[in-house]
Formats: C-alpha cells, sequence, structure tokens
C-alpha cells in the first residue's frame, strides 16, 4: 500500500535545519473539548497617549518620541545585547561553558498611526517599513564586531508583544544565532553539492507543483513549507538569488511590500481577527566570509489553529520527541489561499 500524504501519519524532514516533523492528518477529525477563549476587543485608537511608542509620547526611560511621521528607529531601551561588554569565555570545565555576546538592539516602529498593522497599511506604506529594513540592515552591519542581523516581528499578546503599537525589532548579535548557523550549514554545503541555492531549487519544485503557494508575484513567493510545524506557517522566498537585504532592487523592494501586506491580510481573514505571529528575515550574515549559497527569505511562525482563541502548543511528545501538526501544510496553503486579499476590517 503507497503512503497518501493526506491520510496516513508520516514524518517530513527540513533540509535547511535537518529536523523532522511528524504529521498526522487524520487526527484533525477529532473533536475539540480544550480550552478556548473569548478574542480580544479590536478597538485601538489612531493615538493613544499612554503609548510608549506614539509619536510626541514619553518612553518608559523618560526620553520623548519626535513627531515622526513615517518608520522611526530608536535604540532599545531595555536591549537583550549590549555594544560595551568584556570579550571574555568562562569553561572552568567541558561540561559548563559560556561566552560574552556583544551586541545592540534597535526598535522599528512601522508607523505613526497606532491602530494600524502590517495586514491594515497599504503597500506603500510597508514600503517605507522595508526600506527601514535594509537601511538598518546596511547600517548595523558596518559594526566590526556585529556578525549577524537579525530583523522580526512580535505580533500580538500572544505573542509577547509589550505593545500594541506596531513595530518591530532588530538585535544584532556578535555570533550567529542557533538557527542562523544550522541554516548556513545546509545552505553551503548544498551550493557546494550542486552549485544552486537551496531555495532556489526548492522554489522551482514548488512552483511546478502549486499545491502550497499562498501568493506570488515577480520578486516574492509566500508559501506553506512542506516541512511546516505551525499550523499556518508561511516562508517568504525571494524569487532571484539574492542574499541580502541591501541587494534587493527598487522593484523587488516593492515586491516584498506587496507580499507582505497579502500574506498578513490572509493571515487576518483567517479567523476574522489580527493574527497573531512571529516572523523575522533570514539575510546572509554580515561577518567576513563566503554567504554566496545564503538565499534571502523570511518565516511566519503563526500559533493560531482552529479559531481566533484555539492555538497550537507545544507539549508532551513535541516537547520530548519530535515537533507534530494534524492538518497538512497543503490544507493550510488552501485555507490561506482562498482567502480575499481585502482586509475584513475594510469591508465593514
Amino acid at each position: 500500500m503507497a503512503l497518501v500524504l493526506d491520510e496516513h501519519p508520516h514524518r517530513r524532514y527540513n533540509p535547511l535545519t535537518r529536523e523532522w516533523i511528524l504529521v498526522s492528518p487524520h487526527r484533525a477529525k477529532r473533536p475539540w473539548q480544550g480550552q478556548t477563549e473569548t478574542p480580544p476587543r479590536d478597538d485601538r485608537p489612531i493615538y493613544d497617549p499612554t503609548c510608549y511608542l506614539c509619536p510626541g509620547n514619553i518612553r518608559a526611560n523618560g526620553q520623548h518620541n519626535p513627531q515622526y511621521e513615517s518608520t522611526y528607529v530608536f535604540d532599545n531601551d531595555f536591549p537583550a545585547l549590549l555594544p560595551d561588554i568584556p570579550s571574555d569565555d568562562y569553561q572552568p570545565n567541558p561540561l559548563l561553558r559560556a561566552q560574552s555576546e556583544r551586541g545592540l538592539a534597535r526598535v522599528v516602529c512601522f508607523t505613526p498611526r497606532h491602530d494600524l498593522t502590517l495586514a491594515e497599511m497599504d503597500t506603500p506604506t510597508i514600503r517605507h517599513v522595508v526600506d527601514a529594513w535594509v537601511e538598518q540592515y546596511a547600517d548595523i552591519g558596518q559594526r566590526p564586531f556585529i556578525g549577524y542581523v537579525q530583523v522580526f516581528e512580535n505580533r500580538g499578546a500572544m505573542m509577547g508583544a509589550s505593545n500594541p503599537h506596531p513595530h518591530g525589532q532588530i538585535w544584532a548579535s556578535e555570533h550567529l544565532p542557533q538557527q542562523v548557523a544550522l541554516e548556513d550549514d545546509t545552505q553551503r554545503e548544498y551550493w557546494q553539492q550542486h552549485g544552486v541555492s537551496l531555495l532556489s531549487d526548492y522554489l522551482a519544485q514548488e512552483q511546478a507543483l502549486g499545491e502550497r503557494i499562498v501568493y506570488q508575484n515577480d520578486s516574492f513567493m509566500v508559501l506553506v513549507p512542506f516541512w511546516a510545524v505551525w499550523p499556518f506557517e508561511t516562508m517568504l522566498i525571494s524569487k532571484r538569488h539574492i542574499s541580502a537585504m541591501a541587494d534587493l532592487s527598487d522593484d523587488e523592494r516593492n515586491g516584498l511590500a506587496d507580499a507582505l501586506r497579502n500574506v498578513t491580510v490572509r493571515y487576518d481573514n483567517l479567523f476574522s481577527v489580527s493574527f497573531p505571529y512571529s516572523m523575522g528575515f533570514h539575510p546572509r550574515p554580515v561577518s567576513q566570509g563566503e554567504w554566496s549559497h545564503w538565499h534571502l527569505h523570511a518565516h511566519f511562525y503563526p500559533p493560531l489553529l482552529r479559531s481566533a482563541t484555539v492555538r497550537k502548543f507545544m507539549v508532551g511528545y513535541e516537547l520530548l520527541g519530535t515537533p507534530q501538526r494534524d492538518i497538512t501544510p497543503e490544507q493550510a496553503a488552501q485555507r490561506l489561499r482562498e482567502q480575499s486579499d481585502v482586509h475584513y476590517r475594510a469591508k465593514r
């Protein structure tokens, strides 16, 4: 009997991290009697005088925000990484090891409006955000002690966002973060063996099959990866083999803004809620080295599973063994693909 991916339990391989995920499509039919919650009211004002990130307001450290009218970037008042610390190792024995980690952290306010998200901004406004990311990547990457620049957004209280104002963060570190180091190894090995980037070949496969593509334009493709862990996880991949955000052409920056608007609108429309997620870009490292194997992409990791309040948890077997999902990536892609690209709030 042949394996049927939408019926039989199976595991799928992630070539970017060399990890496996268990897929159990038959479990999607089970009745749900678990936790449910009332979704929060979505009545954000255009301006909130108590918000630390709104224009003109006082931040938690006492500094005033300027009356900014577009994307605004500032050094994080409570950074996880600091540039001026001793460069030292701690290793009293082989089992106890620590290293100093220099770096810096910045906050990117996407827009002065407190009531918007990426999904509710128009493409030209998101283009300002893309330009800010590119400028920050180039600026921070010039510092000699920085090895990697991580651009990311935690959207929604469910994902730990401490402020509802539309914003993201940039953490730049001395060493490569763990997930980046894994992806660097696999992409480098594939490049050396095949002479083409891993994600270029992967895009060609997905383009030929079509069943996991959510949206695409001339510059970017949004898809649910074959090995997705989270129910509605997506990847955003540049169609041209470029490795850094600074390599984006003017048209590609517009294409990236368009793809970001499109996928985030579809997320919101799926359950008619401001969809929570963690999103981040994986460009090439900025430290000295050969990075031609690297292919620019972004990951979206949203936790919602069945509704605006029912989420996916990593527990039990997934913490102790292997991550697992019920709905298949193909089913998730179809549901996202079927969503309108007009935001549900705009239809009211």
